[in-house]
């Protein structure tokens, strides 16, 4: 990113991940077999339940670590609060929805900042741990490995619809479900090696958080546009009405900078698999001869299967980094 250009950076052998790579989270290897997982996100409201905005907002922090491989162990409040028009009862009710999430990922609320501002943010600031040798790193994607997601997509496309009045109340359910879902089969099968490389999928969307992941591996990666889910049976309905966020038509765009698409790929399904996610599922690569054991153990974890939606290539695919058939 241009802001960061310049910037003094201390050199460490002991950083084993930082921003170069545009990876989920710092990792900073502590000695042998224990590594440090840093992350910071916080975003505006999505939904109008404050309660559920800290849920949500908690559970997309938190997912940073276990995108890396590891478990969350403290958390620190960020706060930035329009005290003049929201009540205290109404912060406390974000606050306490953090708090519930936090404590269901086994981790310590330690603390946190506040300040005023003129619309609300929350979020957190998360801290966990991972062996050194075991973090889901996404420079080591290979040709051939298997790309599975373990949540679907149209989380932006539902909450621009909730704001709009135009989504149901069973589609309202399905999408905050999904939100508040932590993503603990990161961790799991990082400590079980049987993840090569990965990531979650929030701002850029499927397409945005993969090309991160081709970049810094060196591959490329090959969608099956089938296969892409739509968390809900009125995602591509309400896609045609119009129910699109700016970032995600924003995603699209970029895309065609490092993404080509078959004839027959329809607006709505390139649409969706640009769609910005808020506390989005795991896009994991792995490897052929894991990948029976690795569904298995998502499925028990999560209660369904994870979603086969493609594969990495080698790197001189002459289609472009991505392409969808």
């Amino acid at each position: 990113m241009q802001v960061l250009h310049g910037l003094r950076q201390l050199e460490d052998p002991r950083l084993l991940i930082g921003s170069a790579s545009a990876d989920d989270a710092a990792v900073y290897k502590l000695d042998d077999e224990r590594a440090l997982i840093q992350t910071v996100d916080f975003f505006t409201p999505v939904v109008d339940d404050p309660y559920l905005y800290g849920q949500i907002a908690a559970c997309n922090s938190l997912s940073d670590v276990y995108a890396m491989g590891g478990r969350p162990l403290t958390a620190m409040n960020i706060v930035a609060m329009p005290d003049d028009k929201l009540p205290p009862e109404i912060i406390n009710a974000i606050l306490r929805g953090g708090a519930e999430m936090t404590a269901r990922a086994g981790a310590v609320l330690a603390g946190g900042h506040t300040v005023v501002a003129p619309e609300p943010l929350y979020g957190l600031s998360v801290t966990g741990l991972a062996h050194p040798d075991r973090i889901i790193d996404n420079r080591l994607a290979r040709a051939g490995d298997v790309l599975l997601l373990t949540k679907a997509l149209g989380t932006g496309i539902l909450t621009t619809a909730i704001k709009r009045g135009k989504a149901s109340e069973e589609a309202i359910d399905v999408v905050t479900a999904s939100m508040c879902e932590l993503n603990t089969p990161g961790a799991t099968l990082a400590e079980r090696g049987l993840v090569r490389a990965g990531t979650d999928i929030t701002g850029f969307g499927l397409l945005g958080h993969l090309a991160n992941i081709c970049r810094s591996s060196g591959v490329g990666a090959r969608l099956d546009s089938a296969s892409m889910p739509a968390l809900h049976p009125s995602v591509v309905p309400l896609i045609e009405q119009g129910c699109v966020p700016g970032g995600t038509r924003g995603n699209l765009e970029s895309a065609a900078a490092f993404c080509t698409f078959a004839d027959h790929v329809s607006e709505s399904v390139r649409l969706l698999a640009a769609d910005a996610q808020t506390s989005g599922g795991l896009l994991l690569c792995i490897a052929p001869q894991h990948l029976a054991e690795a569904a298995d153990m998502i499925a028990a974890e999560c209660g369904r299967p994870p979603v086969r939606i493609g594969e990495i290539t080698a790197a001189s695919d002459p289609e472009g980094l991505i392409h969808i058939e």
